[in-house]
Parts: structure tokens; C-alpha cells; sequence
């Protein structure tokens, strides 16, 4: 008797859960995104949240949090009532390499949030100011190696996808330069533009309409071949033999969210990136839309972290 009444009780709990998925939303969804606006991040977040918002009829608030190669927003998001109520726009680095970069954080991205899908992904662009001598990754790599330290880089913050994008080329090359983390990639272009640093890899959707408007020059992309976006920019690769570096943004949700509500938001994600607007969007961005299962994004997040680890260990990148 017992057990059939518990069984009676669970069965209402899932057809109030599943009622209540299916209803969802029916308020303002808030996406938390952890970098400035103008950035990579928030540009993919506010693509998806205009056909998200036509699919919910609801208002959908991107909420800029900056800081902390990304983990400030992070904590707002794994901290955040698990009702579906809060999205977190993540970029791959913070819930892949920063749990191994940062020595404490005051959150557990592998137990407080829950994989969704994965948005988009694209490369990065290595691009200088025009006024800088170099006109070629080959002319930069020589004047770092002329001039140890001399040569300074930007990027969004200390473990992002950007900054990781240049340790790799660093790396890659032999090169001994001075990094200098901002808030995002907006602020570090803004200082490129300036000519207050030397070069910066921001994702190539964040910096492409300053490359088309010849205000930055792109030095190479970080995919494995040219980008069809900018045929006339080498990629990195044809300099450095197998150098390849590439980003991605995905939305999770706190730990707890209803499975039910997080299949919606996976459904209807997955819908708004099938719509052929966004996918031209993006593909003029330099990105391509994802859209993947849950399961395959934990599984992609939990398997780049392992590649991470290693190379934050062997460079020994960690800070604090």
C-alpha cells in the first residue's frame, strides 16, 4: 500500500514536471554571459537569444558579467535557482581549462552545471594593428624573437579561449612575450585599435568586421585552413605545420534544473540554430552552429578538460 501510494506521488511529480517544461517559459529567461559586451561570447549569446525569444514569446535579458577569465559570471550561473530561469552562455576555457588553471575557484563547474548544447564553435584570428611592422605571422614571430618580451598580446582574461589561442602560438613558435588579460576580447581590441598592444587572438567572430573595414589586419586564422570568410588570410598552419586552436560557446544550467525543462531548452536551441537566418549569421561571423545532444557536450567538455590539464600542467599556466 505503501509503495503504491509513493509510486502514485512520483508519477504526479512527473506530469507536474513535464507540464511545467512544456509551458516554459512563462517569464524572462536571463542568459548570464562572463565576458563585456562586444566580444565573441556575447555576440553568439545575443544571435540565439533573438530567435529564442521569437520561439518563447518571452524577453530574454543577456546579463554581461565580466571578470576573472569568465568565472564571476560562472558563479553567478552555478549559484542561480535551477528552475531553467538562468542560462549560462559558457566559451569552452572556463569549464574545461580554468578548473585547472585557477588553483581555487569558488565553484565546481563539473558538479554545479549541466551541459545543454553546444552553440557554435569557430577559430580564432591573430591580428594586429595596421600600423604595426609585422605583415605576417612569419614578420611577427621574427620581431618576438628579435626582442624577448618586448612584444605584447591581449586577451578576454587569464584562461580564456583567446588567451589560450595565443599560449598555443606562443608556444608553437618559441616565443617569450608579455600577456595582458582584460575584462573580454572588446576591451583588448579597443586597446589594439589604440595601439597600446601589439597583437591579439580574439575568435574570428569578434574581430572579422574590423578586419573587413581594414581598421585591424589579420595576421592568420587558427583553423587548419583558410577561413572561406577571409580567403586572403593564411592560416597560421601554413607558417607553423599542424597548428590548430579552435573555440566554442555553449549553454549550460545550474545543477538541478528539471531534466524536462532542460530537454526544452535543448529542443528549442537547437531549433533556433537550424533556422537558416542564424546559420548565414554565423557562417558570416566565421562560426558554424553545433546543436549537439547533452550527453555528447558533457562528454566534449569532460574530454577537452583532460587535454587541458595536461597542457596547463606541462606550461605551467596556473594561477593564484
Amino acid at each position: 500500500m505503501r509503495q503504491a501510494k509513493w509510486m502514485l506521488m512520483a508519477g504526479a511529480l512527473l506530469a507536474s514536471s513535464a507540464a511545467a517544461a512544456q509551458n516554459f517559459p512563462t517569464k524572462p529567461v536571463r542568459i548570464i554571459v562572463p565576458f563585456s559586451a562586444g566580444g565573441a561570447t556575447d555576440i553568439v549569446t545575443r544571435v540565439v537569444a533573438q530567435k529564442l525569444t521569437d520561439i518563447w514569446g518571452q524577453t530574454i535579458v543577456v546579463d554581461n558579467r565580466a571578470g576573472a577569465g569568465g568565472n564571476i559570471g560562472a558563479d553567478l550561473a552555478a549559484k542561480s535557482p535551477p528552475d531553467g530561469y538562468t542560462i549560462f552562455m559558457t566559451s569552452g576555457s572556463i569549464v574545461t581549462a580554468n578548473p585547472h588553471m585557477y588553483r581555487k575557484l569558488s565553484y565546481d563547474a563539473a558538479k554545479d552545471l549541466v551541459a545543454v548544447t553546444n552553440v557554435a564553435s569557430g577559430p580564432q584570428a591573430i591580428v594586429v594593428n595596421p600600423s604595426f611592422a609585422a605583415k605576417t605571422v612569419k614578420d611577427l614571430i621574427d620581431m618576438a624573437k628579435a626582442k624577448p618580451e618586448s612584444v605584447t598580446f591581449g586577451s578576454a582574461g587569464i584562461g580564456t579561449q583567446t588567451h589560450l589561442a595565443g599560449e598555443n602560438f606562443i608556444a608553437s613558435a618559441g616565443l617569450t612575450v608579455t600577456h595582458i588579460p582584460y575584462k573580454g576580447e572588446a576591451p583588448a581590441i579597443s586597446d589594439l585599435l589604440g595601439g597600446q598592444i601589439q597583437f591579439v587572438t580574439p575568435n574570428l567572430s569578434a574581430a572579422i568586421s574590423h578586419v573587413r573595414a581594414k581598421r585591424l589586419r589579420a595576421l592568420g586564422v587558427t583553423s587548419p585552413t583558410r577561413a572561406k570568410q577571409l580567403p586572403d588570410v593564411p592560416a597560421v598552419a601554413e607558417t607553423l605545420p599542424g597548428f590548430e586552436n579552435l573555440g566554442w560557446f555553449g549553454f549550460m544550467v545550474p545543477t538541478g534544473t528539471p531534466a524536462a525543462i532542460v530537454a526544452k531548452i535543448h529542443k528549442d536551441t537547437v531549433a533556433a540554430l537550424k533556422d537558416p537566418a542564424i546559420a548565414k549569421r554565423f557562417d558570416d561571423l566565421g562560426m558554424a552552429p553545433v546543436g549537439n545532444s547533452s550527453a555528447d557536450f558533457a562528454k566534449a567538455i569532460k574530454e577537452e578538460g583532460l587535454r587541458w590539464a595536461k597542457v596547463i600542467k606541462e606550461r605551467k599556466l596556473q594561477v593564484n
